[in-house]
């Protein structure tokens, strides 16, 4: 399987839009990554430190990982 390079402005547009809707994150996620599987990706965030816990950081997480699939024109 191929990796993906994730590109650094998509990737900071993308972190800066799920900031918007959750933006008790901001500044704790480094980057979005992509680690290859045996079949796609898993798609995740880089977290500074320890990833926060609750439904909200998934969903920031979520969020940012969506719009970078989008803005960077990836359909799975």
């Amino acid at each position: 399987m191929q990796s993906i390079e994730i590109d650094p402005e998509l990737n900071r547009l993308a972190l800066a839009e799920a900031a918007k809707q959750y933006p008790e994150f901001v500044g704790h996620a480094l980057r979005i990554i992509a680690r290859p599987l045996s079949t796609g990706f898993a798609w995740q965030l880089e977290w500074k430190g320890a990833p926060p816990s609750g439904q909200q950081a998934w969903e920031f997480q979520n969020t940012a990982i969506r719009a970078y699939k989008r803005l960077a024109g990836i359909r799975e």
